[in-house]
């Protein structure tokens, strides 16, 4: 998705309100979740490995992005860049121990092409991130997963893929012997756009639907994200959750902000019981 939005938000005018939230969730001893959410970008890692590796494997991703922190806009080669460090990082912690430490990332930066501004919308695993706007929610990142191939491939249906037992295999990672290859989508950035970026966690747990009337209800970007994370724990909490919920205004809109989404001021068992697990190494079909 892209192009040149017809009544877009200027780069020079674009203001940012940004909410997040974690949770170990109810069976889990460890979070091997991380986010990061400071403009302009902001992503979620959803670890895996065990304890002390996919922990830590998410944390050194985070690290890898946080170098991006800053005032200015980011280009695609800033986040490659940020990939390959995440990359090397975690590979050489998966040769120094037992375990085989991964992770997946998902996220969105802020971007410029003539003077509008852009969401760069990045992934690799099946971390998501949606579009809450005009009061529709779009799924912009794509899985990385074996029912989402089976989806593209038409042999399963949506109600299906919810219970497949495949549905935490993912085909794409940074480490654990995932295929490395992150997507990229760049969509404009209209007033009033609402930006989720969220791990399994919550995806698994909270419907569309759902999400999409949280989204719409809450004015707060942190109450949102607060409250997908709640939802999530209500039903079940079976996977550490993460939510970040970035909302977006022009100069002129963020005055009225206060009446409008905001937050804080910023620039074995049951299969689905188990974590995100990385399938091994086969031949995956980019969708660069």
């Amino acid at each position: 998705m892209s192009g040149e939005p017809a009544d877009g938000v200027r780069y020079a005018d674009l203001r940012l309100r940004v909410g997040s939230e974690t949770h170990t969730g109810l069976r889990r001893r460890a979070n091997e979740d991380a986010f990061f959410a400071a403009p302009p970008i902001f992503l979620v890692a959803d670890g895996m490995g065990g304890h002390e590796a996919g922990e830590v494997a998410s944390a050194l991703a985070v690290e890898a992005f946080s170098s991006l922190e800053g005032p200015a806009s980011l280009e695609p080669s800033d986040i490659r860049a940020a990939f390959d460090r995440a990359y090397t990082a975690i590979t050489d912690l998966a040769h120094a121990g037992p375990r085989r430490a991964g992770t997946t990332v998902s996220g969105v930066a802020v971007a410029q092409q003539e003077g509008r501004a852009y969401w760069l919308v990045f992934n690799l695993g099946d971390s998501r991130t949606y579009r809450w706007a005009g009061g529709e929610l779009e799924q912009i990142s794509v899985d990385h997963s074996v029912v989402q191939e089976l989806l593209d491939e038409g042999e399963l249906d949506r109600a299906a893929a919810a219970t497949h037992p495949g549905r935490n295999v993912i085909t794409r990672a940074l480490g654990a012997g995932g295929q490395y290859q992150p997507d990229y989508w760049l969509v404009p950035v209209e007033p009033g756009d609402r930006i989720l970026i969220c791990s399994d966690g919550v995806s698994g747990e909270v419907d569309d639907e759902v999400i999409a009337q949280v989204l719409d209800e809450e004015r707060q970007a942190q109450d949102a994200a607060t409250r997908l994370v709640h939802e999530g724990l209500l039903r079940g909490g079976r996977d550490n959750l993460t939510a970040v919920v970035v909302d977006a205004f022009d100069s002129v809109s963020a005055e009225h902000a206060a009446t409008g989404p905001a937050g804080d001021d910023s620039r074995d068992g049951d299969r689905n019981d188990e974590d995100t697990i990385p399938r091994g190494p086969v031949e995956v079909g980019g969708r660069n």
